[in-house]
């Protein structure tokens, strides 16, 4: 939306980078069967700017299985407004940590 861009009409990167940590949170959640938080995000740059009216998505991996944490692999796409072209916007590795009901790390079940 407007109210996220910059005076080049660029969306923020905080905002993509807030919506690849949602993504990564719901697959870390459904890989944790429970709570989990973001403990690290590493090297993420951005190759091509977000516009307004264009699509994102977020596509994770999970590529790393610790005894309480995980990495995943994650990369955000635009799909330019009103066409087919779709272009990488960024990528990066998030770490999330699973919590048990007191907010303490606990182990991440086997699969």
């Amino acid at each position: 939306m407007p109210a996220d861009t910059n005076a080049a009409g660029d969306i923020f990167g905080g905002w993509v980078m807030a919506q690849m940590d949602l993504a990564c949170g719901i697959r870390a959640a459904e890989r944790a069967r429970g709570r989990v938080v973001t403990a690290a995000v590493k090297e993420m740059s951005f190759a091509a700017p977000m516009k307004v009216g264009d699509t994102l998505s977020i596509y994770t991996e999970v590529t790393r299985v610790g005894r309480t944490s995980m990495t995943l692999k994650v990369e955000a796409w635009a799909q330019r407004y009103l066409t087919h072209i779709m272009e990488k916007v960024t990528d990066a590795e998030f770490v999330m940590v699973a919590l048990d009901g007191d907010g303490k790390p606990t182990p991440v079940p086997g699969e």
